[in-house]
């Protein structure tokens, strides 16, 4: 089975302040995992606000180096800096779609005209016809035409259409692994299960891989195959969508749960979380020692030492 990326103990590090206050900070750490080829996916990767997540989304993309570890792209490395050539070619098979449609198309600047500069570059013809083509069955795949969006300007379309236009221009080039960061999180929630029905369909009918960034533990349930659950940069839980989520086992991930908003409870005003259950996952954050154990059910769980 070969592999389509490979996620090596890529670490980043961020030097901040000034020349006199100057300190660094830990982003990621020693993150590790792999999507195979042949068996498209959605990976999911959880964490709160300063989780990582989105470092290391950056990070599988390009638009940042790894301080320590390697990224593989079908056996090629993408974690240095390469030809132009290689660039686009990876770019063409690996495409973002980023949290917020609205700030992802220019409003001075049609629909159409992105999704044709999209076309034209990864597809390298000014075929007029065959541009065309490849927009609309770009749409159709997102539940739209190329007649429904011509000529229009982003304010023109609902935050669902427009979602769905940028997940389209990214797969305008066709290709098998998208990285979608927080793509529902800027949509209304009558809205949300549309996208995330549509990434769905797209592993299931077009056989694309996704790497979906959220902290939403309902829609990854929903959808994930796989999951990472990120604290402070680090993994503590990876396995199984559905056997971490029904039963996690590092306190974070129950504190993450735990967190979820029940409509069990609706209007008794019960939203504190045990406080003790804080206080453990604070701690934990800070353990310098770790590693990721294997459980017997298969999913890795970080465990500390002298814990």
């Amino acid at each position: 089975m070969s592999a389509l990326l490979e996620v090596s103990n890529v670490s980043k590090v961020f030097s901040m302040g000034g020349l006199l206050s100057r300190h660094q900070v830990r982003a990621v750490e020693d993150a590790s995992f792999t999507l195979e080829a042949d068996r498209p996916e959605i990976f999911t990767i959880i964490g709160e606000s300063g989780s990582g997540k989105t470092t290391l989304a950056r990070m599988i993309l390009g638009l940042e180096l790894p301080t320590a570890g390697e990224i593989r792209f079908r056996g090629k490395t993408v974690s240095h800096r390469v030809s132009r050539a290689e660039r686009l070619e990876f770019m063409a098979n690996v495409q973002p779609v980023f949290q917020n449609p609205f700030e992802a198309f220019n409003p001075l600047k049609r629909i159409d005209r992105y999704l044709s500069s999209t076309a034209r570059r990864f597809l390298q013809t000014s075929d007029r016809a065959a541009i065309d083509r490849a927009m609309d069955e770009a749409l159709v795949k997102v539940g739209l035409s190329l007649a429904e969006v011509r000529g229009r300007f982003p304010h023109e379309l609902s935050g669902g259409q427009l979602q769905r236009c940028a997940i389209a221009r990214a797969l305008i080039p066709n290709p098998p692994l998208l990285i979608a960061d927080e793509p529902v999180s800027m949509v209304d929630a009558s809205l949300r299960m549309a996208i995330v029905n549509l990434l769905k369909s797209l592993r299931d009918d077009f056989g694309v891989s996704v790497i979906y960034i959220t902290h939403d533990l309902a829609t990854a349930y929903y959808i994930s195959n796989r999951i990472i659950i990120m604290q402070k940069g680090r993994i503590v839980e990876m396995g199984d969508a559905r056997t971490v989520l029904e039963n996690p086992e590092h306190p974070y991930s129950r504190l993450l749960k735990a967190s979820v908003l029940s409509t069990e409870d609706a209007g008794a005003g019960k939203l504190a979380t045990d406080p003790e259950m804080v206080r453990t996952a604070s701690a934990l954050a800070g353990a310098e020692r770790s590693r990721l154990a294997e459980r017997p059910d298969g999913r890795l769980v970080r465990v500390y030492e002298g814990a």
